[in-house]
């Protein structure tokens, strides 16, 4: 046990600390809007499978904590423990033409499931929530004068939370997570003045002018969920579930703050010269969208899996400071499901592994001119056992999407992607009383 332990320190440190060192944890111009690229609160078992979740519950040997849908914490039969890292390769392509690859990776969720009664159980933990990362460039004329605009951004807002999920009535279950919602999203927008001679990049007389936004986030969030289990027969059972909240305020605080800066004949930045302007402390509320997701899953006991999963969220609700931000209604479809071949193999491993697979589409909540911007992956993942003893399981859990979101037509921009996951779950019998006669 001791040595388990240590190996999970190990994982935690090592993810925490390629955290550390990476600038951002996304890189795409899509990321300005909103809050950033939302990231919903889903672990590599069910990333895997498309992300389904409304109708998971315990799709395995395993014990698995399926934040998205609350009402699944009612299987937990030992307390479970989760912590992994993401991974994210990403290229940008406008007009024909493709970017360098941009890589990042980050700690990704670290989550602990405790059994309360043989039918109830709490979870907690932290896991993000979405991030902002992004740096682009366009030319332009300000009066009779080259300029160009270059705009940026990083950050991101994670969340904390807490939920309790329990058995209602016979195949009838219902949960709820209380989260904390916070974090730092900076952004800044500059303006160069560009040389008219060819041999000379930006003006070196002129005074170049950047604005900077930093806003802290936090606030308060409530989501139900329910599940209910129609038994089809002795081994099959079908799974109906549904998540949903009624929005959320968030508190924002804003400090804004413009400057002027010149460049020498390599384009380095001086020093800036002053501030043009200077905001702190703007208070203001942020007012998140109504969200729904229904789903559903076939599943035959420590056999197979398949299932789907409907998304909405009202985007068009969505204002901050009052403002309406412009986005669209959102919605998406995920199908997917996991196999395992033998649950009680002995003598050949990979029949004990799960294997899984998916696909999804959504229509996002960005909206340029008049065109929509979907996006589209498919998914697939593995669960490999680890030696266990009597009373402890352990679990290496791999996922990878791979997708894209955006277009290039209309000179739009194409976001090619792949994302990859890794966690290692634990089950074993904590916080119980051991008897000796």
């Amino acid at each position: 046990m001791i040595k388990i332990f240590k190996n999970i320190f190990f994982i935690t440190l090592l993810a925490a600390s390629v955290s550390s060192t990476a600038q951002t944890t996304s890189s795409s111009p899509y990321s300005q809007f909103g809050l950033g690229d939302l990231k919903r609160s889903l672990l590599p078992q069910t990333r895997g499978m498309g992300g389904i979740s409304m109708g998971v519950r315990k799709p395995g040997v395993y014990d698995n904590i399926n934040m998205a849908n609350p009402a699944s914490y009612s299987t937990l039969a030992l307390t479970t423990f989760e912590v992994g890292a993401s991974m994210d390769l990403r290229s940008l392509s406008k007009a024909g033409v493709s970017g360098d690859a941009q890589f990042n990776s980050t700690l990704s969720h670290i989550n602990f499931g405790i059994p309360v009664s043989k039918s109830s159980a709490l979870s907690f933990g932290l896991v993000p929530y979405s991030d902002l990362g992004y740096q682009f460039k366009n030319s332009g004329m300000l009066d009779t004068t080259s300029v160009e605009y270059v705009y940026g951004g990083e950050g991101g807002v994670s969340k904390a939370y807490l939920g309790y999920g329990f058995k209602l009535a016979k195949n009838l279950h219902l949960g709820f997570n209380i989260g904390y919602l916070f974090g730092s999203l900076k952004e800044n927008r500059s303006i160069d003045f560009l040389d008219p001679r060819p041999d000379v990049e930006y003006d070196l007389s002129a005074f170049n002018s950047r604005t900077q936004y930093q806003r802290s986030v936090g606030g308060l969030s409530f989501d139900l969920g329910v599940q209910y289990e129609a038994v089809l027969n002795d081994k099959t059972k079908l799974i109906l579930g549904y998540t949903g909240n009624t929005g959320k305020s968030l508190n924002s605080r804003r400090d804004v703050v413009t400057t002027r800066y010149r460049r020498d004949d390599r384009g380095n930045e001086f020093a800036a010269s002053d501030s043009t302007l200077f905001i702190e402390g703007e208070k203001s509320t942020i007012n998140m969208p109504v969200t729904h997701i229904a789903g559903f899953a076939f599943e035959r006991s420590n056999s197979w899996l398949v299932g789907a999963d409907f998304s909405y969220s009202k985007w068009s609700d969505f204002s901050e400071g009052g403002v309406n931000g412009g986005l669209n209604d959102s919605y998406g479809v995920a199908l997917g499901g996991q196999l395992t071949p033998d649950a009680s193999s002995i003598n050949n491993y990979w029949k004990l592994v799960d294997y899984r697979l998916g696909m999804k589409y959504d229509r996002t909540f960005i909206k340029i001119g008049n065109n929509d911007i979907k996006q589209y992956a498919l998914t697939f993942g593995m669960g490999f056992p680890l030696p266990s003893n009597r009373s402890s399981f352990y679990r290496i859990n791999l996922s990878t999407e791979v997708g894209q979101r955006g277009t290039q037509e209309n000179n739009l921009v194409r976001d090619n992607y792949v994302n990859i996951h890794i966690g290692f779950t634990l089950n074993d019998k904590w916080f119980q009383k051991t008897y000796i006669e």
